[in-house]
């Protein structure tokens, strides 16, 4: 067995020079996972954007761990969790590089993750893993929608150490620029119900809007298909939505919005926002989508997604594509991203671990 040691990144203030501190190596073998998952480089993550997002904050927690050999970062992993009372889950990942899986370096950091969520009093864990879609057997997800290979590596992986496969997150890419996005945009507004009005902005939210906002943020984490999960609420008070908007613009990034607000209440009951690294030639994020379910049935997700996306041509033309994630199950949004034209380009398994004090 491969001798190795696992220790906690201290997250810098400042990028390394060199790019070969314990962080960018981290951050370097988290973006070989994914494109070898996904193929495609527009998954990546930017060193700088990601070096803003890891600061501390007030309302989250987050931890970076990894394996070494001979000071070469060879295994990764990366808690997330929120803060309160309420607060009973974390969100985990692990990488191990390819030349160095089947060496005891996955079970030894989820083993270290499990520790550091046991230590903040967590109920559950929750974790993402690629499942590469093949013609053999598959485990069919409990939501019915989509599964995932019998025999691929993080699936055996996982449910040997007693993680319980819960959903399928489908990965879909669209290309730039959208052909006919400007037809697609007069249609969704030929439908607009004069009860919603649309309004856009850039980095931060206008006053008026920030605390329906940081209320968009809240239901996120319950309009949300979240299949057997049973993820916490996760609360968003404007001060948290202030301290996430100042994080954001120190990792660079620009964030595009479209909301809808309801006329008669005067209050935004729909956003989404796209997350744009500072260069043209890099891949744009979905960052989220959401109507409240009381507002649902007029066309608004629809219409929120071709309006930001015009509003991106006009803000940071020349990108080459939008990354988006959904749940299997989330067929309605599947359908409006499919008529946009998003294409599947991979798949994930979300897992889950109950955490139990003798485990």
């Amino acid at each position: 067995m491969t001798e190795f040691d696992i220790a906690t990144v201290e997250i810098p203030r400042e990028l390394d020079p060199t790019r070969s501190d314990k962080f960018c190596q981290a951050i370097a073998l988290g973006n070989l996972s994914q494109e070898l998952a996904f193929g495609t480089t527009d998954t990546a993550f930017d060193l700088t954007e990601e070096l803003g997002l890891w600061q501390p904050s007030e309302f989250e927690k987050y931890r970076m761990i990894v394996a070494t050999v001979d000071e070469r970062v060879v295994g990764s992993g990366t808690y997330e969790t929120t803060v309160g009372d309420d607060a009973d889950t974390a969100w985990v990942l692990a990488h191990v590089h390819p030349d160095y899986k089947r060496r005891g370096l996955g079970r030894a950091l989820l083993a270290e993750l499990e520790a550091i969520a046991r230590d903040d009093n967590k109920r559950q864990v929750h974790m993402y893993a690629p499942a590469t879609l093949s013609d053999g057997p598959v485990v069919a997800a409990p939501t019915g929608f989509g599964a995932v290979p019998k025999d691929n590596p993080e699936t055996l992986f996982l449910l040997a150490q007693g993680f319980s496969f819960e959903q399928v997150e489908r990965v879909s890419r669209l290309a730039l620029p959208v052909t006919g996005l400007r037809s697609l945009v007069d249609n969704a507004i030929d439908h607009l119900n004069r009860d919603y009005a649309v309004h856009e902005w850039v980095d931060l939210c206008p006053d008026r809007w920030q605390a329906d906002l940081a209320l968009l943020y809240t239901r996120m984490s319950t309009d949300e298909p979240s299949a057997g999960l049973e993820p916490p609420e996760d609360i968003w008070s404007v001060e948290r939505l202030l301290e996430n908007q100042s994080r954001l613009a120190e990792s660079a990034l620009t964030m595009v919005y479209a909301a809808v607000e309801h006329v008669e209440t005067g209050a935004l009951v729909g956003y989404t926002a796209l997350a744009v690294p500072q260069e043209a030639d890099r891949a744009v994020n979905q960052a989220g989508t959401l109507v409240l379910q009381e507002h649902r049935g007029h066309r608004l997700g629809m219409l929120l997604k071709v309006v930001n996306l015009a509003h991106l041509e006009r803000v940071s033309p020349g990108h080459p594509s939008v990354i988006t994630y959904n749940a299997e199950e989330n067929r309605h949004m599947l359908s409006t991203n499919e008529a946009v034209g998003f294409v599947p380009i991979g798949y994930q398994g979300v897992w889950k671990r109950v955490l139990t004090s003798d485990a």
